[in-house]
Order: structure tokens, then sequence, then C-alpha cells
């Protein structure tokens, strides 16, 4: 169909034309581990870009040419700002300047485990104050199904424009995993849903002019937020059947890593994942609970869901388990041992610790009377809660005193033939050792 059809609206004919030309200026709001790498491609795509955050702080390092953002090149951040193709504002107003915004706030869960939408709703409301004819909506946070045209729609419908035809709104879940050295921003397929067809169309348009990854469109944006909840849900099952494998193969004394090995031998039919310490991130351990919560609504109980939520959350536990197995054979008691973690994040390679289960290992240690000491390269300061801590390099002298070195984090930076030559005793939940001469006594998840 061509871009620029006849029955199509002279809004959304003029908003083609400008993301066409590059000339459009394109907000972003929420600064953060999606909005800061959206917003330089767009730039880096040659569009004007204006980053909205209410945290001064990110506001001011980004004006500043100041990097928070592993998955951002400094040097990129630093030529969009210098070239005054990206600048931040705390002030909302400025959408008024805009020809499309994107939503990237963070989407949590409250204590009950519900969906947190409020600072959906808080952005939905500001640029809801600020819309005008002939502008473009994207949400791309992550959240349950119905989100976008539930939620978002009727708010933005109380400026008394109309939705299709006077501004447009459409659903495309952001693809973001921190550390990924393939596939980025940039290059990670982008799925695309509108309220009308018109607005999906207008929608993909934009990221055709961004991305250089295949732009998929689906009929609405409930499918597209289904979509991502989904492809969040299958991780998290496919997790949970690991670590469920993991505690099975402990008990049988079978070595889980090399069951793994030799079934993603199988050229079909096998997809391998592996088991953990646990899950983490903003993604997998969160989104699937917005899928539960709006299933209620249909009267359906997400069984499996919920059930392999609980395998997942349990691996904390079942770590200070082993731990307290291992120091127990050793004559030692968890109360008064020192037990050193190794990498503090919730993956490899990066510097994010939100929903690290390495926090919930500590706190339980700590609470059995254990001393904590930890190394991350990532990381200089962390908590578990009601604890701080200072991470510190790997050293002889703490790899030596620790009762037990536990590999909770296989970052890449570790030198792990130091690790293996010099600890006393060993708990490997990341098999990150699998290739190395091993003096210690040896243990694996």
């Amino acid at each position: 169909m061509d871009s620029l059809a006849s029955n199509d609206s002279l809004f959304a004919q003029q908003l083609i034309k400008k993301f066409e030309s590059k000339k459009a200026v394109i907000g972003v709001v929420g600064l953060g581990y999606v909005g800061l790498p959206l917003a330089v491609e767009k730039a880096k795509a040659g569009f004007q870009v204006i980053g909205f955050d209410i945290q001064q702080q990110k506001v001011d390092m980004v004006n500043k040419g100041e990097n928070y953002i592993s998955d951002v090149a400094d040097e990129d951040l630093r030529q969009m700002v210098d070239k005054k193709r990206i600048i931040a504002t705390s002030e909302y107003s400025f959408i008024k300047k805009v020809d499309a915004v994107v939503i990237c706030v963070p989407t949590p869960l409250d204590i009950y485990k519900q969906p947190d939408l409020s600072y959906v709703q808080f952005s939905t409301e500001q640029i809801q104050k600020n819309l005008h004819p002939g502008i473009l909506i994207v949400l791309e946070s992550t959240t349950y199904p119905g989100t976008t045209e539930e939620v978002l729609k009727p708010t933005l419908e109380k400026s008394g424009l109309k939705c299709g035809k006077d501004f447009f709104l459409a659903y495309s879940p952001e693809r973001i995993d921190p550390g990924n050295a393939l596939f980025n921003t940039k290059n990670t397929p982008k799925v695309v849903g509108g309220v009308t067809s018109l607005c999906t169309k207008v929608a993909a348009t934009l990221y055709r002019m961004v991305l250089e990854g295949d732009v998929h469109e689906v009929s609405s944006p409930a499918v597209a937020e289904m979509e991502k909840v989904y492809e969040n849900t299958f991780r998290n099952i496919n997790i949970a059947l690991a670590n469920e494998m993991a505690i099975l193969c402990d008990k049988m004394g079978l070595n889980i890593w090399e069951v793994i090995q030799a079934a993603a031998t199988k050229p079909y039919g096998f997809m391998p994942f592996y088991p953990g310490p646990g899950i983490g991130g903003h993604c997998i351990p969160i989104d699937p609970f917005y899928l539960t919560w709006k299933a209620r609504e249909y009267n359906y109980h997400t069984r499996l869901i919920e059930l392999a939520g609980e395998i997942n959350n349990s691996m904390p536990d079942f770590v200070v388990e082993k731990i307290g197995k291992i120091l127990n054979d050793e004559g030692k008691p968890i109360k008064g041992s020192t037990i050193y973690l190794l990498g503090v994040t919730y993956k490899k390679d990066i510097s994010d610790v939100r929903e690290s289960p390495v926090l919930l290992i500590a706190k339980h240690l700590r609470n059995r009377g254990a001393t904590i000491i930890s190394s991350d390269p990532y990381v200089d300061t962390w908590g578990d809660g009601n604890q701080q801590y200072k991470t510190t390099p790997v050293t002889e002298e703490n790899l030596q005193n620790a009762d037990i070195v536990v590999i909770t984090t296989d970052h890449s930076k570790f030198d792990y033939d130091a690790i293996a030559a010099k600890a006393r005793i060993i708990l490997d939940t990341r098999n990150a050792l699998k290739d190395k001469d091993i003096a210690a006594k040896y243990y694996r998840l």
C-alpha cells in the first residue's frame, strides 16, 4: 500500500512525510534502560530528539553528554548532544514541540504483585495536557494486554482530540537484552500494533526510518502487548524447568550442566535453557504477573505460569540451603562463616542489580549470621534491603579466607583461573568453571 494513500487523514500524510524526510521532532519519555538507547538511535538516524524524565539527575547528565547506560556507547551520546540532536528536560510542556512521543517508563508490580501503572498514567496525563493535532504516541513499556486502549486512549481523548483522526496511538514493545553483544535496539525486529490501521501505519513508518531490524505490524495494540508478555513468560517457564531439573539432578547426584549439554546435541525440538541462583531484572520476574493479573478478569487461573514463578522464586532459598549443606560437611554452620559472593548483578557483564537473586541470597545468609563479602566489576555498592555492602576487588586473601566462595554471576571480567586455584571451597551456580582445573573442593548448582 502506498505510504500516502488518498484515504489517509491529512494529519497522517503530513506525519509520514515528516518521518520519511527526517524532519520530525521525536520525544522519548523515560531516559532509562529502554528510553536512552532509543533516543540515541533516533538521533543517530537523523531526527531531533527531546528526552523527558522526572529525575533531574538524568536530565542533567544527558545534557552534559554523560552516559549512564551500558548499552549506549559513550561517544554516541556525546556526539548526539554536541550536535544538538538530543536535549533532555523535565518539562512536559515541550510535548507541544514534538511530532511523536514514545513512552518508556517503568511498569513495576506493587506489594500485592499487581500491575503498577502509575508511571504510565502520569506520563499519559502530562502528554494529554500538551496534546496537539497530528502527533503520534507510542507506548513501549511492558504491560498487560489492553493497557493502550483501556488506559491511554481515554486519557488522551479527554483533550477533545480523536484517536485515529487527530492523533495516532500504538503499542510497540521494547526488546532490550542488556549486555547482548549481537542484538541491540537498532537491529532487533520490532512489533507494532496501532489502535487503528492508520495508527499502525504511522507508527511503523517511524520505526522503519530508525531501525535496521524488520518492523512487524499486528492487528491491534492488545496483540502487541500480549506477544511481549508471551516472550518473557516463555523464558520464565523454560528457566523454571531448567531450575527444577537442577534441583532433581542435585538430589540424584547428576550433573545438570552435562545433561543439558547432551540434550542440546539434538538438532530439532530442543532449545537449551540453563539453571541459576534465581531470575532477575525488570522483565522475566515481573512480566508474567501482568498476564496472571489480567487473566483473573476472564475468570482464568494461569496455573503453569504461576508455578514457574514459584520455582524460580525458590532458587535463592535452594542456593542458601546448598551452602548450608556444604559448610555442614566441613563442620561449620552458616552462622559465623564468611561467605564470598562473586557477582551481584542479575546476569553477566551488566551493572543492573534490579530483582537480582543475589540480594535475597545475601539477605537470607545475613539473617542466619553469616558475614558477607562480595566482588563485582560492574557494581561499587549494593544492598539487600536492610544492609548495604561495598564490593571489593577479587584478591587471593579474600579467596583463601572465605569459608566458601559462591559464583553467583558469571562475569567475563573475573579471573576464573585464579579463583579455581586459590579458593578453598567453591559453589558454582553458573557453571563458570566448567573448563578449569580446580584445586578447591568444587560444587555445582
